[in-house]
């Protein structure tokens, strides 16, 4: 019996006090339990205005409720072809005065006992009515693997969507009560998309984030918002013996980040069918096919708000791996959860060292700005950071079966109105798009290893000026090239750097000597998009050279040019390229993976410095 009732929604009441009602329930309960395994659907086909019909959902703690409703009609094709959607009105004192929740979303719809499909959209912000609108159930299993519907209809005997069938029991009938307002079908058809400029849309998803700086969360929040989320700040919680043991209304939390910070998007369970779980009935992100840490949700409580009313959240264990992430659900299978990415961060200033850890979960959309997020996180939530302050970045990626990508720089405050850690995280993060955006191959990234030292001053030097000591030269002389550097509020302070004119350089050719900073002299030698520059590359192993190879802004370099033309070829420059090889390239404009430059790299030299370098000169001598 106990195995039975465990399908069921979890009602407390005591018997002592309530042993009338406790009988009634169990009455109810186990006539319920006789028929669990193959509760019935009601396909979109049968479904008419006016119908009368219950949810179950959870508003506080463990408990689900039931609400009622009353279909007011159908929108054929509303979110695309064969897309249509059930309106419906939520019925009752509760769902009246919190209108439709964010994380709601899921929440199974039965009508005469049979499962309908899931409270997924609702009509924008200050609707005085709780309008919202059913996904099909038909349109949810879809995102079953094409295998595993026919495992199903072949054992079953019926068409793909029997699988519903096998539905873990989840709605007890009872009796719709005798207050729902009956509406009839005063909305139909297209009439329905709209009520006074109000769309429906996709119900909220909350995303719950804790160890997180209010501004870190008010800053990330709009980057998340565009999929339809609410960032909210919330708990993760402690793992409990019986997260598994979810049925239909329960909440769930696909996890994105987990360790010293942790952020979840939480929605509510429709279907549970052999072992995969349907929830949301609409997509989180709209990835497709993903891989992402399934968890069991617990609501602490229901905030109720004339805006948009939300539910509190926590995370429990995981329970499974989500697996899609469609227009009409997401889709989970129970068990294990599926690998992450593992990441260290400390960060070093003159009171201490301070380390965090992070699991993130791993995608191409989504790691970078996880990175993004929790780096940011870890720097200005230590009480030990500032602003004002001059960052050195270190560390390191590792990527399966390739070498790692290795992270060196240095950040100066920029005296704008922009904090200056966000310098540092826009880099790492426009990094690992670019790693995921290769078009070679999807990196497996093992790990990554952050660290940031913070020294308490501006150390900024700007380029002032520079000379040669010979403005003529021969093949093979060394000529000594003075730079003039000024630290930021500090003496100026002359470099001298010694660079050797090649021995294969033409007589009477003028060659050019670029004295710059890192950006000057990418601008120079690589004048070409990021996209470009993984295509030059032949694969991943070659373009984690290209990475490894660019420059940094704390040194100061000097560049020596000459005016024939450099083929970029691959991860290779071929600087002095023959006129027939740039004749052959010329008639292949569509060549994926060259690019012509006007100037050919004779020399390059660097001298590391104690700040970062701003400025640029140029120079030129003549070779005699």
């Amino acid at each position: 019996m106990k195995t039975k009732m465990a399908a069921v929604p979890r009602f407390r009441f005591a018997f002592a006090r309530f042993g009338a009602l406790a009988m009634l329930l169990l009455v109810a309960m186990s006539a319920f339990a006789a028929q669990a395994g193959s509760p019935e659907i009601m396909p979109l086909s049968q479904v008419k205005p006016g119908m009368k019909g219950v949810a179950y959902t959870i508003f506080s703690g463990d408990q689900i409720e039931k609400f009622d409703l009353v279909v007011l009609g159908i929108l054929p094709d509303l979110l695309g072809p064969h897309e249509s959607i059930i309106l419906v009105q939520l019925v009752g004192p509760k769902v009246e005065h919190t209108g439709v929740v964010a994380g709601m979303s899921g929440s199974p719809v039965y009508i005469d006992g049979k499962l309908v499909g899931a409270l997924a959209l609702k009509f924008g912000s200050f609707t005085k009515e709780a309008l919202g609108g059913v996904t099909p159930i038909e349109n949810m299993m879809e995102v079953t693997p094409p295998a595993a519907r026919a495992t199903v209809a072949s054992a079953n005997g019926e068409s793909a969507i029997a699988d519903s069938g096998m539905i873990a029991g989840n709605q007890p009938r009872y009796e719709i009560s005798n207050d729902v307002v009956d509406r009839g079908s005063w909305l139909h058809g297209d009439a329905a998309a709209h009520l006074g400029g109000a769309y429906l849309t996709p119900i909220e998803t909350p995303l719950v984030f804790s160890g997180i700086y209010p501004s870190v969360l008010a800053q990330f929040a709009p980057e998340f918002s565009r999929y339809g989320m609410v960032a909210v700040s919330g708990g993760a919680g402690a793992a409990q013996p019986d997260d598994a043991n979810i049925v239909p209304g329960d909440m769930v939390s696909v996890i994105l980040v987990s360790g010293d910070t942790t952020a979840a998007a939480s929605c509510t369970v429709t279907a549970i069918v052999q072992n995969r779980i349907y929830a949301c009935g609409h997509p989180i992100f709209g990835l497709g096919d993903v891989s992402f840490p399934l968890a069991r949700g617990r609501v602490i409580t229901t905030m109720s708000s004339q805006d948009s009313s939300q539910k509190i959240v926590t995370t429990g264990g995981i329970i499974g791996t989500l697996t899609a992430d469609r227009l009409s659900a997401i889709m989970a299978t129970s068990g294990a959860g599926p690998k992450m990415i593992s990441m260290e961060m400390s960060l070093s200033t003159p009171s201490g060292e301070h380390k965090s850890h992070y699991e993130l979960a791993e995608n191409k959309d989504l790691t970078p700005l996880l990175v993004g997020l929790v780096a940011q996180n870890g720097l200005v939530s230590n009480n030990s950071y500032s602003d004002g302050n001059t960052l050195k970045l270190s560390g390191e990626i590792k990527i399966a079966g390739h070498s790692s990508v290795q992270l060196e720089n240095m950040f100066a405050p920029s005296g704008a109105l922009l904090q200056d850690s966000s310098i540092v995280v826009g880099s790492v993060q426009a990094l690992f798009s670019r790693i995921f955006a290769n078009p070679y191959e999807q990196p497996n990234i093992e790990h990554i290893q952050l660290k940031l030292e913070s020294i308490p001053e501006r150390r900024f030097t700007a380029i002032e000026g520079a000379w040669t000591d010979a403005t003529e030269v021969v093949p093979g002389q060394t000529v000594q090239v003075k730079v003039l550097l000024r630290a930021y509020r500090g003496a100026a302070e002359l470099r001298t750097v010694p660079i050797t004119i090649p021995s294969q350089v033409d007589r009477g050719a003028n060659l050019r000597i670029l004295v710059s900073d890192s950006l000057g002299a990418d601008r120079t030698l690589r004048p070409i998009s990021v996209q470009a520059s993984a295509a030059q590359a032949g694969g991943l192993e070659q373009y984690i050279r290209i990475l490894n190879r660019e420059r940094r802004n704390n040194r100061l370099y000097v560049t020596l040019l000459q005016p024939t033309t450099t083929l970029l070829l691959e991860d290779k420059e071929l600087p002095n390229a023959p006129l027939s090889a740039v004749n052959v390239l010329n008639q292949r404009r569509g060549e994926p993976n060259a690019t012509m430059l006007r100037e050919s790299l004779a020399g390059e030299w660097s001298l590391p410095t104690e700040g970062v370098i701003s400025g640029s000169v140029s120079l030129s001598v003549r070779v005699k």
